[in-house]
């Protein structure tokens, strides 16, 4: 093989390497890492820190009404999966959803609403808060309705979910029903209560976990969970969550 013949095969070895590492960054530059990424999905979330728990819920199609009311049981738990991130909301013996994501789009700069419904079909919802309540549309590409769901967490330990829909081409939305929820107990989450804090999202630990012999607690099994992955990491975040936490004034 002559000298020119072997020296273009080696700098067309050295320019398919480039273009390869070249391909590689820049398909993971614009990622953020894992631990980022759970840190906004908390803080975007903080202020649904509420619904984390136990609840059971009472469904009236028709407000003020008994006819075609039913019962559920409801169970929210924080789920920071690398993809799936944000708060859980499980649904049993549910009329119309099984489960639901509530997350928070940080490019569009709003909320989200995967919903489970009992027949194993999904529905994506989209929203802000209006008011103090969260109101979420269903997307309406190839749908002859649009869905509307309004969170409203009335305090601790009420919240309620009203469900409504629209045709597609009509603007005045009806009433499908609405849950009220009351939460089991009343240790979870009561404001001012005075008790350990969740090293993952800061709400109020109810479970203890264990690291290098030291006791931590978080408020619930999708916490416990993500703790148990990446101990290191949720213990970074608390104390840099800590630090940038203002102390109270005195007076």
């Amino acid at each position: 093989m002559s000298f020119p013949v072997f020296a273009h095969r080696i700098l067309a070895l050295i320019s398919l390497c480039l273009l390869s590492v070249a391909i590689t960054f820049t398909l993971f530059a614009d990622e953020a890492p894992p631990e980022a990424n759970r840190s906004a999905a908390i803080s975007a979330l903080h202020e649904f820190q509420t619904l984390v728990g136990g609840w059971r819920g009472v469904g009236q199609p028709k407000r003020g009404s008994q006819i075609g009311a039913w019962q559920e049981r409801a169970e929210s738990l924080w789920e920071l999966k690398p993809k799936s991130r944000g708060i859980r909301w499980n649904v049993d013996a549910g009329k119309y959803w099984k489960s639901a994501l509530l997350g928070f789009d940080e490019a569009e700069k709003h909320y989200t609403l995967a919903v489970t419904l009992v027949d194993d079909s999904t529905r994506m919802h989209y929203g802000k808060i209006e008011e103090k309540r969260l109101v979420l549309e269903s997307a309406t590409k190839d749908q002859a309705e649009v869905h509307r769901v309004t969170l409203a967490i009335l305090n601790e330990n009420r919240v309620t979910v009203l469900l409504e829909k629209r045709p597609e081409q009509q603007s005045f939305y009806t009433r499908v029903a609405e849950i009220g929820y009351q939460r089991n107990g009343t240790r979870l989450a009561v404001a001012g209560n005075s008790g350990p804090e969740c090293v993952v999202t800061g709400g109020l630990g109810t479970i203890s976990v264990t690291y290098k012999g030291k006791t931590y607690y978080v408020c619930c099994t999708g916490c416990r969970d993500a703790f148990q992955d990446d101990p290191e990491g949720i213990l970074a975040d608390y104390q840099k969550r800590k630090k940038e936490e203002k102390p109270a004034k005195s007076f």
